[in-house]
C-alpha cells in the first residue's frame, strides 16, 4: 500500500556537524549529495494513486485560498470551499511544473561543458531528476484532484522563455531561491493540516523535504556568485529577479479556478484580488527570504516595486 501521510522522520531533519562554517559552505554541494542518497523519495510508490479523491477534503489549508476571509468566502457552502481549494491546489502545482522546466534549463546551461566529477555538477544533475520526479507528481497530482491543465497566461510563458534563455549565475539562483521558497511555506502548512486531502499532503511533504536542499545550493550559489559581480551587474540582476519572482507569484492561481470550482469567475476575481488576508498570508510567508534578499544586496528600491506589487514585502 502507498503511503498516504506525511513520515515524521523526514520533519525537521539536520545535518549534524562540527566544522567551521567556511569549511562546512565549502562541501556543501558533497553533504547534499549524501542527503540526497539518505533521504529522497519516489513519488510513483510513496503516494497514494489508488484510492480514489474524497471530496470530503480540502486540496490546500483553507486559509491559503485566494477567497478566505472574504464575503464571497462567508457564502460558499464548505462543499464549495474545498472544491476551490482542490482547484486552487491544481493550479499551484501547475505553476510549479512550469518553473520546474525554467529551473532545468537554467541548471543544465549553467554547468554545460563543466567539470563532471566535481561535487557541484553531480549535485545539478541531481536537483534536476529531483525536478523531473516532482513536475510528474504535480501532474499526477492535479488530475487526480480533477482539474485541468492550467497554464499561466500567454504573457507569463512568453516572458519564461526569454528569462531561461538569459538569465545566469546569481540571477538564475535567486530566482529559483524565490520561486521555491514561496511554495516552500504554503507546503509546510497543507502538509500539516489534516483538512488537506491526504495523498495532497504526501505530495507536499515530498517536496519540501527534497527542496529543502535545493533552496540551500540556491542560496549558497547566490552568494558565490554575488561575490564576483559588481555594482551595474547587481542592480541589473536584482531588478531581473524581482520581475521574474512577480510573474511566477502572480501566475500560482488561475483565474478559471473559480469558474471550475462553480463560482462567479468575475466577481471571485474582484474579491481575491482585494483579499487582504491572503496579501498578508504571502506577506508574512517570506520575510525570511526577503532578510536572505537583503543581506546580499538584492532588494534594492526598483526590485522592491515589484515585490510590493506581489505582496510578497
Amino acid at each position: 500500500m502507498a503511503i498516504s501521510t506525511p513520515r515524521p522522520e523526514i520533519q525537521n531533519r539536520t545535518p549534524e556537524t562540527t566544522e567551521t562554517p567556511e569549511a562546512f559552505e565549502d562541501g556543501i554541494a558533497r553533504r547534499l549529495l549524501d542527503s540526497s542518497a539518505q533521504l529522497s523519495y519516489d513519488p510513483l510508490t510513496e503516494v497514494d494513486w489508488e484510492t480514489p479523491l474524497d471530496e470530503g477534503f480540502h486540496g490546500a489549508s483553507p486559509e491559503w485560498s485566494t477567497l478566505y476571509g472574504t464575503a464571497y468566502w462567508n457564502e460558499l457552502t464548505d462543499a464549495q470551499r474545498k472544491a476551490l481549494t482542490r482547484q486552487e491546489a491544481a493550479s499551484v502545482a501547475s505553476t510549479g511544473i512550469w518553473f520546474e522546466m525554467i529551473l532545468q534549463q537554467m541548471v543544465l546551461r549553467d554547468i554545460y561543458a563543466k567539470d563532471p566529477t566535481d561535487d557541484t555538477f553531480q549535485w545539478a544533475l541531481t536537483e534536476i531528476a529531483d525536478e523531473c520526479r516532482h513536475s510528474i507528481m504535480f501532474a499526477r497530482g492535479a488530475k487526480k484532484l480533477r482539474a485541468p491543465a492550467y497554464r499561466p497566461h500567454r504573457a507569463a510563458v512568453e516572458l519564461g522563455r526569454v528569462f531561461k534563455t538569459v538569465a545566469f549565475g546569481e540571477a538564475a539562483y535567486a530566482a529559483i531561491l524565490v520561486a521555491e521558497e514561496v511554495l516552500d511555506v504554503m507546503q509546510r502548512d497543507w502538509m500539516r493540516d489534516d483538512r488537506v486531502v491526504p495523498f495532497v499532503r504526501t505530495i507536499n511533504n515530498i517536496h519540501v523535504v527534497e527542496e529543502s536542499r535545493h533552496m540551500k545550493f540556491a542560496r549558497d550559489e547566490t552568494r558565490k556568485r554575488l561575490a564576483r559581480a559588481g555594482r551595474v551587474r547587481r542592480q541589473i540582476h536584482s531588478l531581473l529577479i524581482a520581475v521574474a519572482s512577480y510573474v511566477i507569484v502572480t501566475s500560482m492561481v488561475n483565474r478559471k479556478v473559480y469558474a471550475n470550482a462553480g463560482l462567479d469567475e468575475e466577481r471571485a476575481l474582484r474579491e481575491a484580488k482585494a483579499n487582504e488576508h491572503h496579501k498578508s498570508m504571502m506577506r508574512s510567508s517570506c520575510s525570511g527570504l526577503m532578510e536572505f534578499l537583503t543581506s546580499v544586496g538584492l532588494l534594492t528600491k526598483p526590485a522592491l516595486y515589484f515585490y510590493k506589487r506581489a505582496n510578497l514585502i
